[in-house]
C-alpha cells in the first residue's frame, strides 16, 4: 500500500510499483481528467505535475514518485497560476475537441511557474511535447500570453 498526495489530498493506493501513474489516477482513483493519448510520452495528453515538474503520467510509475506531491488537471485551479491559465483558456476559446487540453493546460502552468513572461519561442519550446490534433496551437499561445498578463 502506497500513500499518494494528489491535489493536496492523501490517497492510499494498493497497486504494483511498476503501474503507470496514469492508470492509478484513472482506473484506481477514478480521476479521469488526465487523458491517455499515446502511452509512450510523446503526445502530452497525460501531463501532470510531480512536485513542480511537468511529467507524462503514462511513463511515470509508482516507484518513481517517492512521496512527491502530484497535481492533476482536477487540482489545477487550486494554484493561482493554474486559475489564470484556465481563465485565459476560456477567454481565448482554445478548446476545440478538448481531448488534449488537460495536458496542454498542465504544461502551460509549468511554463508560467518558471517563466512569468514567456516569449513566443519560450512557449513553442515548452509546449512542443503536447500534440493537438485540432491544431489550436495559435490559440494556446494566445492563452498563455493572456494568462501571463492576468
Amino acid at each position: 500500500m502506497k500513500q499518494l498526495v494528489i491535489n493536496g489530498i492523501a490517497h492510499d493506493v494498493d497497486a504494483p510499483d511498476d503501474m503507470p501513474l496514469l492508470w492509478v489516477l484513472r482506473d484506481v482513483l477514478g480521476m479521469t481528467g488526465t487523458k491517455y493519448g499515446c502511452g509512450i510520452a510523446q503526445c502530452g495528453a497525460c501531463t501532470v505535475h510531480l512536485g513542480d515538474q511537468a511529467v507524462r503520467a503514462c511513463q511515470t510509475t509508482l516507484d518513481m514518485i517517492e512521496g512527491q506531491a502530484i497535481t492533476t488537471i482536477e487540482g489545477a485551479a487550486g494554484n493561482p497560476i493554474g486559475a489564470k491559465v484556465q481563465t485565459a483558456w476560456l477567454e481565448k476559446e482554445v478548446v476545440q475537441c478538448g481531448y488534449c487540453q488537460s495536458g496542454q493546460i498542465m504544461s502551460a502552468i509549468a511554463l508560467l511557474s518558471t517563466n512569468a513572461k514567456p516569449t513566443d519561442a519560450d512557449i513553442d519550446d515548452a509546449m512542443a511535447g503536447n500534440i493537438c490534433r485540432c491544431g489550436t496551437y495559435v490559440r494556446i499561445r494566445e492563452a498563455i500570453h493572456a494568462a501571463a498578463s492576468l
